[in-house]
């Protein structure tokens, strides 16, 4: 009896108690709020039929809408793969008076409305406003302009490269930084053969949730765009602009294209940290 006591199967416990509670919980949130509404729209697009759906999407207005949007997209996400580096290395690397604050900073765009984001931009940018009295005799208007939607898109995905590169940086080595320089490499060498290496992973990932944060904005959008269709019309907005003449084929159009953008980006972002988390502990 003995002997088969000792060798009957342990059960591990688990660390986190009500697992089966817990994941029926977050199954039924996944389902309830996020699968079915994109199972509707995707739905909806199936009834308008492939020919239908290809004019709605292909027409002038929605095409200009789609290249103001990814363009601006493009800009947004370039000057926060430059930026959310610079500021992510600041952040880890230097310390200074107000870094704390700095570093709180960084995510007002997720806590602040977006709506009060572009009302702020707008003001701030406009032909009378703080920075725009300096942009506007040199020949830069911001507002009313694809610049400006690019600048309402980098304030709210900003954090996203920020908070992706930070730990990533936080974890690096700096053993590895010292033999660099060491064998004889400077500052820049050892931060281009070394640093930047380890955290390409993590910058590209933050820099597609960037572009497909971008892509979804609105509220921080409308009013720093003016809105002129073929010229300052966004994606989101040219959909909003069909619920409100009652077009439902066309909004389901237009947003299905969305989706299936932000859909893919989100699935090359996993890939990406992914990666990233594979080089970490090929790192270690």
């Amino acid at each position: 009896m003995t002997t088969a006591t000792a060798m009957a199967p342990i059960r591990a416990k688990r660390v986190l108690p009500g697992f089966t509670l817990s994941l029926g919980t977050t199954l039924l949130y996944l389902v309830l709020i996020v699968l079915i509404p994109i199972a509707a729209l995707i739905l909806k697009g199936a009834q308008i039929g492939p020919a239908g759906f290809w004019a709605i999407v292909s027409s002038d207005r929605a095409l200009a809408a789609f290249r103001v949007t990814l363009t601006a997209a493009a800009i947004a996400t370039a000057f926060n793969a430059v930026y959310g580096l610079l500021m992510a290395w600041v952040l880890v690397r230097h310390d200074f008076p107000g870094k704390r604050i700095l570093d709180a900073l960084m995510d007002v765009p997720f806590a602040l409305p977006t709506a009060v984001a572009g009302l702020s931009l707008t003001a701030l940018f406009s032909a009378n406003g703080w920075f725009g009295q300096v942009l506007h005799p040199l020949g830069v208007p911001v507002v009313y302009t694809v610049l400006g939607i690019a600048l309402a898109m980098a304030f709210t995905s900003i954090p996203f490269v920020v908070r992706t590169v930070q730990p990533v940086l936080e974890d690096l080595d700096p053993a590895l930084e010292q033999a660099a320089e060491t064998l004889g490499a400077t500052p820049w060498q050892s931060f281009a053969r070394v640093v930047f290496p380890a955290i390409l992973p993590a910058w590209l990932a933050g820099c597609t949730t960037a572009f497909a944060r971008s892509l979804g904005e609105f509220g921080a959008i409308v009013f720093i765009a003016g809105n002129l269709p073929g010229q300052t019309e966004i994606a989101a907005l040219l959909a909003f602009i069909r619920l409100e003449e009652f077009d439902y084929n066309g909004a389901a159009a237009i947003a299905l294209v969305l989706l299936g953008f932000a859909l893919l980006l989100l699935v090359l972002s996993n890939i990406l940290q992914s990666w990233a988390a594979r080089h970490r502990e090929a790192t270690r």
